[in-house]
């Protein structure tokens, strides 16, 4: 059997200890595996017509290639955020361009990738990402590709599943960068604002904010009042005895009055860049405080760098999920984790839903800041 093998979307710790575990396992039990590169981008660039182009787009990956990939963070596949089903224009490769009609926004080039994957002799594909890179497996599962998923994003926002590969590193990583900029903070005895990536689920800046401690947390799921936050935060530190406080701020968030900051074209899924929220905040808090800021961009250092154990553990058994799915031949499978137990769901449960925090359970409203209290009962990860 020929299992192919990507990674799409963000970049997360915990992408090569998975294709690492995959190309071991695979290997042992007598299959070979294909690498893609570049997430979806590779199967659009494969040239079936010209096999030594196509050289650049894939790799055949064994346990020598794969031996220290585990000891470092990103994917050395490399990825992107291709969607095949929906492709501007301008990034048909030239090969395919008199193919299509030019005067179109976007296309399909799905029949390209599916007479791609029967080029490459793939029985099985298994990629590697979030619920816009999974969204097109899903795509070519009802197409009659064999098709199993890895969940992966540091959002752990992935529909069908508590957990997701990357999440535990980026919270890992924010508590610590938050904790370390309790030194500066404090000795200028200032108010600093932390802004987290998230996207538009504040699970990742919550949970960070719940474990690091911090005086006030924005989240994408509910609008603040930036008059009324001023008022909190200068509670926080005039009661803090060294005179400091600390307010953390997903990217998501935004005002009651306003909407999500947002930048530059939407990608191929539709979704534009995130960010700045967390400097609006600063601003206006320096504005109505009259106080010193301390503005922090964590941005994509939670996602840089080893993974923590928890990624490491999760990439493997989640590899060892889908091969035992692979080998028992079935398709259209999503690994998942469903309250602390790997088990596995169909690959469509990805777009039956949201997910989003528990708000109810985890978040105080009115006053702007993690409320986690009665969790007996709740997965390990309180998603």
């Amino acid at each position: 059997m020929r299992i192919g093998v990507l990674t799409g979307g963000g970049d997360v710790p915990g992408l090569n200890p998975a294709i690492k575990a995959i190309v071991n396992r695979a290997v042992e039990d007598g299959n070979q595996v294909l690498g893609i590169r570049r997430g979806w981008l590779g199967l659009v660039q494969v040239n079936p017509d010209d096999p030594i182009d196509s050289q650049d787009w894939v790799i055949p990956l064994d346990k020598e290639v794969v031996r220290r990939v585990d000891r470092t963070g990103g994917t050395f596949l490399h990825t992107s955020r291709t969607n095949p089903g929906r492709t501007k224009t301008a990034e048909i490769p030239d090969f395919l361009a008199d193919g299509y009609d030019k005067t179109q926004a976007l296309h399909d080039l799905t029949p390209h990738v599916l007479r791609v994957i029967d080029f490459l002799g793939i029985d099985c594909l298994i990629p590697i990402g979030g619920d816009d890179t999974l969204s097109y497996g899903e795509r070519l599962s009802q197409e009659g590709i064999r098709v199993i998923a890895i969940p992966k994003t540091m959002d752990n926002d992935v529909f069908g599943t508590d957990y997701c590969i990357g999440f535990s590193t980026a919270v890992t990583r924010s508590v610590d960068f938050i904790h370390a900029l309790r030194t500066s903070t404090g000795s200028h005895e200032r108010i600093a604002v932390v802004e987290l990536f998230g996207r538009n689920s504040g699970e990742t800046s919550l949970i960070a904010a719940y474990l690091a401690g911090v005086d006030r947390a924005l989240v994408s799921e509910v609008p603040f009042d930036v008059e009324k936050l001023a008022r909190l935060i200068m509670d926080d530190k005039r009661t803090n005895a060294s005179h400091y406080a600390m307010l953390t701020v997903s990217e998501g968030a935004h005002p009651a009055e306003g909407e999500v900051m947002e930048t530059g074209q939407a990608d191929a899924y539709g979704h534009r860049k995130l960010g700045g929220i967390g400097k609006y905040v600063g601003d206006k808090l320096k504005e109505l405080t009259k106080q010193n800021i301390i503005y922090q961009q964590v941005g994509y250092l939670m996602r840089s760098g080893e993974p923590d154990s928890l990624d490491l553990m999760v990439a493997a058994n989640f590899a060892h999920v889908a091969l035992d799915l692979v080998e028992r031949g079935e398709s259209g499978r999503l690994v998942c984790l469903q309250r602390g137990v790997y088990s596995d769901v169909p690959i469509a449960t990805l777009s039956q839903g949201k997910k989003r925090l528990n708000i109810d359970e985890l978040y105080d409203v009115a006053n702007y800041r993690p409320r986690v209290r009665h969790v007996l009962g709740m997965p390990m990860f309180l998603t």
